[in-house]
């Protein structure tokens, strides 16, 4: 947002002090100084379009997850965005870093947005963010008598074009800290 941003300018006193004596040891050094001052503007405009130009990329790309939400989060990588917006990833990287984007489904540290993931039957990329929502789901709706085991959520995820291994559902359950199936059984 612009309008939060402060406005930075040249005070036109040193301007006028540059124009009315150019000979003296201050104008020399208000001159030098002023040359710095133009540089850090422009430095701190150069990176505010950096940050502006990623997050667009980011918008563009991540477009399903904004209008329908976090289920629809897609793998993104750095290079992904460095690539379209045509920057370094080490630039994206520091430009995203401590960086916060607000939107209709909260509020997100930019670097959500960068989601490793699979392919699913259809090509298309999921991420493992998504993947582990959809887990949740699951596991909120399983039996308690019968939980489901690893090898089942895998074979629920096959169902529905997610093609993930049983040990990466197993590393995402753990993340997630839900139990083993045999620790969440209820009698």
């Amino acid at each position: 947002s612009d309008s939060t941003a402060p406005k930075l300018y040249i005070n036109d006193f040193y301007r006028r002090i540059l124009e009315s004596d150019q000979q003296s040891a201050a104008s020399e050094y208000i001159s030098k100084k002023l040359s710095y001052a133009m540089k850090l503007i422009k430095s701190i405009e150069q990176r505010r379009n950096t940050i502006y130009r990623v997050v667009e990329a980011i918008l563009e790309y991540q477009s399903e997850f904004f209008e329908r939400g976090p289920m629809y989060l897609k793998t993104l990588t750095l290079k992904d965005i460095a690539e379209r917006i045509g920057v370094h990833e080490s630039t994206v990287s520091r430009a995203v870093s401590g960086k916060y984007l607000q939107c209709p489904h909260g509020l997100y540290e930019i670097k959500y947005f960068f989601q490793s993931g699979v392919s699913s039957e259809m090509g298309e990329s999921v991420s493992s963010e998504s993947i582990k929502k959809i887990m949740k789901e699951l596991v909120d709706r399983e039996d308690p008598k019968k939980p489901l085991s690893d090898q089942q959520l895998m074979e629920e995820l096959n169902q529905i074009g997610i093609i993930i291994s049983r040990r990466t559902v197993a590393k995402y359950r753990d993340e997630l800290l839900i139990p083993s199936s045999s620790k969440r059984k209820r009698f």
